[in-house]
């Protein structure tokens, strides 16, 4: 009996083995994701329009919960207000 308590734990060790660094790659891919956008600061990012041109009217952006919440840009991370602009700026 002894025996196949070891064996059964070894079996589960083994799993445990290829599993874990599986699920560690699967829980990174978002984070990962996000790390693909451009930041704030490198796309010179601002909370008002310029030159009448918004986020609001920028093929990147998507909208948040109304018209006046912020929303989130394909291009750069984090949240976007629909009044901010930055260089990424492509008009709809």
């Amino acid at each position: 009996m002894t025996e196949s308590i070891k064996q059964i734990t070894r079996q589960t060790f083994l799993s445990g083995v290829v599993v874990l660094p599986a699920l560690a790659a699967i829980s990174s891919v978002p984070a990962q994701a996000d790390s693909s956008k451009s930041s704030k600061d490198a796309m010179h990012y601002q909370t008002t329009p310029s030159d009448g041109k918004q986020c609001s009217g920028c093929n990147f952006f998507m909208p948040g919960q109304d018209a006046n919440a912020d929303g989130t840009c394909q291009i750069v991370d984090g949240a976007i207000s629909p009044h901010g602009y930055c260089m990424a700026f492509s008009a709809k």
